[in-house]
């Protein structure tokens, strides 16, 4: 019997990339998932719409055929309210745990995940179920949270597995951005000189990776990897920067800007949480431009900024390897440059 592998969100940021993957290391038949699959064609792909928050949203594919399902459909965004947060990351993906229960030669489910379902726990975190108890940043975390614990507790009949991301700073090494998030938003607002105070503590680690990495690994664990395992798609804290260390290199390179350098930015200054939170609260009582939309992209994960973290990647690693030896310097610097030539997503400048 041929392989046929299902993926979710086929044509969002990772889900793109997971195909084009596949299709490479791979001779699954592919069904390709999603809202909108424009630009999507060739041998090997069967094509069904739908949407996380329709009553039968997979009533397009057969269950018959699916050995292997990867669910990468969500919505990501820290800023995201609690009932489309829980209508699509939750609901949505009860439904797809139900159908794949109706798929009798399924060997494999991939959740993917992020590291943050930990939300607000501190310490050690390893490759295990996260309790939530600690609270969590943002609905966004809250969700992926309560997914992962829906199917580890209620649907352990299937062959899951659950891969934790880090932050997605860039699409490769040389810092291209395809697709921006809260972390750029930050970098906006620090090159136009936008934010006088930084919530968290300037030890605290972050940790970043490349689409490239995540994909890596992330198609080494689904080929390799044991089920019923979780994996932390991350780089190890002594390898990741510090707040304070990237701080240090995004002034740096920003210095290189002849434009920056005029404007005689200054470092922002350290602030607890409360004091933060006002800065929002004002800003965004008077402002509806660019500057209340950036800040309040990055509050929603501003608390995550008082959580000092220690990911273990054993499980990942064990699979995947060391990987590509990278370095979180030079990843950092090259997409300060990658968004300054870009004016911040504005100009349509190749990087």
């Amino acid at each position: 019997m041929s392989e046929m592998t299902l993926i979710t969100g086929a044509s969002g940021y990772l889900g793109r990339r997971l195909v084009e993957s596949l299709r490479t290391r791979s001779e699954d038949e592919l069904v390709l998932w999603g809202r909108s699959l424009d630009g999507f064609e060739g041998d090997r792909a069967t094509l069904a719409s739908g949407d996380m928050t329709d009553d039968q949203p997979f009533r397009e594919v057969d269950p018959n055929g699916i050995t292997r399902i990867i669910h990468a459909a969500a919505v990501t965004r820290f800023n995201v309210d609690p009932d489309t947060a829980r209508e699509v990351n939750v609901e949505g993906a009860r439904k797809l745990f139900d159908f794949a229960r109706r798929c009798p030669n399924l060997e494999s489910f991939d959740l993917l995940s992020t590291v943050y379902a930990f939300g607000l726990e501190g310490g050690r975190l390893t490759e295990r179920p996260a309790a939530g108890d600690s609270g969590f940043a943002n609905e966004y975390e809250r969700s992926k949270n309560q997914a992962e614990n829906l199917l580890i507790h209620e649907y352990d009949d299937l062959p899951w597995r659950i891969e934790r991301i880090a932050t997605v700073i860039a699409d490769d090494q040389g810092g291209a951005v395809a697709q921006e998030n809260a972390v750029h938003n930050t970098l906006k607002l620090l090159y136009y000189g936008l934010l006088s105070l930084v919530p968290g503590k300037p030890e605290v680690p972050l940790y970043f990776v490349t689409a490239d990495f995540v994909t890596d690994v992330l198609v080494s664990v689904m080929e390799a990897g044991d089920l019923r395992q979780i994996y932390h798609v991350c780089h190890r804290k002594d390898e990741s920067l510090t707040l304070d260390e990237f701080l240090d290199i995004v002034f740096e390179t920003f210095e290189e800007d002849e434009k920056f350098r005029s404007r005689r930015a200054l470092r922002p200054l350290y602030t607890d949480a409360d004091s933060f939170d006002l800065m929002v609260e004002q800003v965004s009582g008077f402002s509806g431009g660019i500057l209340g939309q950036a800040v309040g992209s990055v509050a929603p994960f501003a608390r995550e900024l008082f959580s000092v973290k220690e990911f273990s990647n054993e499980n990942a690693r064990r699979v995947a390897g060391d990987g590509v030896p990278h370095d979180e310097r030079e990843l950092v610097a090259n997409v300060c440059r990658s968004l300054v030539r870009s004016r911040f997503g504005v100009a349509n400048v190749a990087v």
